[in-house]
């Protein structure tokens, strides 16, 4: 048996985004990742945005993705911490995965050390200079008067709204990414401004769907995990350097 000593890092699957057979197919190529990190994963931090929508009613969940929740079960049984974190897209998560998972639900940021390496980790949404419409929206989306109010919805229409929009969102029509420079590239600027004020080696982020590893001093790292519809890519740390890989 392997040691577990691997910390796995992911974002944004939009597992159920448009179209559905999209999905299907994706939701098994992070399967098949889950099922080759079980043998050394020590945890497994979900950095936002695994699901393209996600509410919790109170006695209802969105249906579908019965073999990737039975993936992170089977993780959870062999004793891997599952941490997930809200993204934009599921930011309604409440007690179901921690219920039946154990996994640790994260709001914003996450600051922790390992091996004496800091890491700050955040899914990115509402970070860095602009989108300011995003922002108050955030608040208002986060505010429990909103999801009371949403959770008034019968989940056929609620989660049917949901659906409609996914249509429309930059993943079903597989927008291009493209890196804008450090100077334009609002994690970077977020994160240097942060760096200012307090020491991190490694800033992982997702939101942003471009992978990317960028040097932001000698000590300091930023990485963002891309997305899992074109790049499939992760993050690993093995005890001594984090490494940001593409699954093949």
């Amino acid at each position: 048996m392997s040691s577990r000593d691997k910390i796995y890092f992911a974002s944004d699957f939009h597992l159920g985004s448009y179209p559905k057979e999209a999905s299907v197919l994706r939701e098994q190529k992070i399967i098949s990742w889950l099922d080759a990190i079980k043998v050394d994963a020590k945890e497994l931090y979900l950095v936002g945005d695994v699901f393209d929508f996600w509410f919790e009613y109170k006695t209802v969940v969105p249906r579908g993705y019965i073999r990737f929740l039975g993936k992170l079960a089977e993780l959870a049984d062999l004793g891997v911490k599952i941490k997930l974190f809200k993204g934009n897209h599921d930011m309604w998560m409440f007690g179901y995965f921690k219920d039946e998972l154990g996994a640790e639900i994260i709001s914003n940021e996450l600051e922790v050390t390992y091996n004496n390496k800091k890491f700050y980790i955040h899914h990115g949404d509402g970070l860095g200079p602009g989108d300011r419409k995003y922002k108050f929206l955030k608040k208002i989306f986060r505010s429990s008067f909103c999801q009371w109010l949403f959770a008034r919805l019968h989940p056929n229409l609620g989660i049917g709204i949901a659906q409609q929009w996914s249509k429309h969102s930059r993943i079903s029509n597989n927008e291009d990414e493209h890196f804008l420079g450090e100077e334009n590239e609002w994690l970077i600027v977020y994160a240097k401004e942060l760096l200012a004020k307090e020491h991190f080696d490694y800033m992982i982020f997702g939101h942003r769907h471009l992978p990317y590893d960028v040097n932001l001093s000698n000590n300091s790292r930023i990485v963002n995990l891309g997305e899992w519809i074109n790049f499939h890519t992760y993050a690993v740390w093995d005890g001594n350097e984090l490494e940001l890989k593409k699954w093949e």
